[in-house]
């Protein structure tokens, strides 16, 4: 069982510093970009924080009283309500506004919000946008210039507008559990969601490059990025072998179906794995493990040849590695220049000198927790670095704020909205 989070959070005060503070007076890549954001869980929300860490102003879009049901996914700090360690993963740097969107003077404040906005995101089941008269047309009227960007899990439009899905779905539908796993067993499923966050890459490139466009057109467009097409995306060059060549992808288990040696081997004290992505590489593993003639066994000699007769290869290898340690194995391997890596846990990979030599993990300031875990986003800018990282927000926290910042509602408005049950109060942090 995983210890309370404050006793987390002490233990690890002193293994994950703070982050870099960014360059002073640094511009942001999206700077005076405003982003509504109606997203909730993985795909969406984990897109519109990139673009909040690229700099721009995302404003969370939320249901008074519960808000993103990703906010409620374990663990839960008691201290923290509607603010599960998972919900902090997919959105850093953003603002909670609270709104009833069943509430007439609530729609009317979303619009007024489209009006002075670059992007929406949604990934509601299709229909519900258009329901509450969000579609994009009608967004279109109130702005011309505005990038909306619908993430359905399979489309819009058509005969598979209607089908609702997530990660695992897409997993399965899209041929990926097919290939991954054991020959003799049932294919599995990745238990990262690599899907949602795949298809929150692309809509985050979509944005991107439809903001790019707006430089030159100086209009607005609709943009749709399906979780089931990013899937299909996701499996990578496995659809262009079967298109080919009639190709269907094998189960492997750790064994790449196209090079050799490549999979995990056991050594004195545990496993890595090594990747033979060519020849070269094997000429330099042989070289390696003291038994250079391996490259020249005509069994061996080349990429085909080695994957033929891996039954022959593997138990060679297997007994050289079994003799050493891994410290033993990473050394020659990194001098020789040969792709390996130790089979880690996650709690291994999080407190490696890998992730602490790139800042990979920090800890941010938290009205609350005084601090929580934080991490950084892979890109690293030079002239336009990413944002000093904010918590993921409590639900609501921002309403006031972007009221009174963005809309320029005064006093008695801002009452009046909370009276009518428009809004939901903010709760701070």
């Amino acid at each position: 069982m995983a210890a309370p989070m404050y006793t987390r959070l002490e233990s690890l005060a002193s293994e994950f510093p703070e982050p870099q503070p960014r360059k002073v007076g640094a511009p942001t890549a999206l700077g005076g970009i405003r982003v509504v954001d109606f997203s909730h869980f993985i795909a969406g929300p984990y897109a519109t924080m990139l673009l909040a860490d690229f700099g721009a102003d995302v404003l969370k879009i939320e249901t008074p009283g519960k808000g993103d049901d990703f906010r409620h996914y374990p663990p839960v700090d008691p201290s923290m309500p509607a603010q599960g360690s998972s919900f902090f993963f997919a959105n850093r740097n953003k603002r909670s506004l609270a709104l009833d969107l069943k509430n007439p003077k609530g729609l009317e404040v979303v619009c007024d919000l489209i009006k002075s906005s670059d992007v929406l995101v949604e990934n509601f089941s299709t229909g519900v946008m258009q329901r509450f008269g969000l579609d994009y047309e009608s967004c279109r009227k109130l702005n011309p210039r505005l990038v909306y960007c619908s993430v359905p899990a399979y489309s819009r439009e058509g005969e598979f507008a209607d089908r609702s899905g997530f990660d695992p779905v897409a997993q399965a539908e899209s041929g990926f559990i097919s290939m991954n796993g054991y020959a003799d067993r049932e294919g599995v499923r990745a238990l990262s969601p690599v899907m949602d966050m795949g298809a929150a890459m692309m809509v985050c490139n979509t944005v991107l490059a439809a903001l790019m466009a707006r430089h030159a057109t100086g209009e607005g467009q609709y943009c749709e990025v399906a979780l089931f097409d990013s899937a299909i995306a996701m499996v990578a060059y496995a659809p262009m072998q079967y298109l080919f060549a009639g190709m269907e992808p094998k189960r492997n288990g750790n064994i790449s179906a196209d090079t050799s040696p490549s999979s995990v081997f056991q050594c004195a004290d545990g496993a890595f794995y090594i990747n033979s992505g060519n020849d070269k590489i094997f000429h330099r593993t042989a070289h390696a493990v003291g038994m250079p003639k391996l490259a020249e066994d005509p069994r061996f000699c080349n990429r085909v040849v080695r994957m033929q007769n891996r039954a022959i290869l593997f138990p060679i290898l297997e007994e050289v590695f079994a003799k050493e340690t891994w410290v033993y194995w990473r050394e020659k391997f990194r001098l020789a220049e040969i792709p390996s890596g130790e089979v880690r846990t996650l709690a291994q990979a999080l407190h490696s000198k890998e992730v602490a030599a790139r800042g990979l993990v920090t800890r941010i300031p938290h009205p609350v927790k005084g601090w929580v875990p934080n991490i950084t986003p892979p890109p690293r800018l030079s002239e336009t670095p990413i944002v000093d990282p904010v918590p993921a927000p409590a639900l609501g926290q921002h309403t006031e704020e972007i009221l009174r910042e963005v809309l320029r509602y005064d006093n008695d408005l801002i009452l009046a909205l909370k009276q009518s049950g428009a809004i939901g109060p903010s709760e701070g942090a």
